[in-house]
């Protein structure tokens, strides 16, 4: 496995430190981010999943504890939206340029606005994909907001 992708080669370019971590995918599980981190060793509330969502029609990145679910209220409000709703997988892939399991917030072939659960900046280091499925970075998370210009705000639902 490459432990260059776009998304490395994004954190790279932004100067943010980060350290590469593989594990064995399984493109079975139910939660991806559940699997990733047990495979880990990690806390699932330090494993950040990238979900791609739309508000408005229009596409957004989002990035919460893989052992939360997003609240579409709060994802709508944190863009100035009515509705917000999850993107499909295909057009997902699409946008990102990256597949489904491996979808990174960082070097996505098109760049959206994003959205970053707020309660992850309390945790020194949290863990996101690394741009392929089975590849996780580990980093600061307020590195990762401010390379991504993320708007930090809740997400999740209560």
């Amino acid at each position: 496995m490459s432990r260059t992708t776009r998304a490395t080669q994004f954190l790279d370019k932004a100067r943010v430190a980060y350290e590469t971590v593989t594990y064995d995918y399984d493109p079975d599980a139910d939660r991806i981010g559940m699997q990733a981190a047990e495979a880990i060793g990690a806390e699932p509330f330090r494993v950040l999943k990238t979900l791609m969502a739309e508000v408005d029609g229009k596409p957004v990145c989002v990035v919460v504890p893989s052992d939360h679910e997003v609240s579409m209220k709060r994802l709508a409000a944190a863009f100035g939206g009515k509705s917000a709703q999850m993107m499909k997988p295909a057009e997902a892939e699409r946008v990102t340029g990256y597949h489904v399991g491996g979808i990174s917030p960082f070097g996505q072939k098109k760049r959206v606005p994003t959205a970053f659960e707020e309660a992850a900046l309390a945790h020194e280091t949290v863990y996101m994909n690394g741009g392929q499925r089975g590849l996780q970075v580990h980093l600061k998370p307020a590195d990762a907001v401010k390379a991504l210009d993320a708007k930090a705000v809740p997400l999740v639902a209560d």
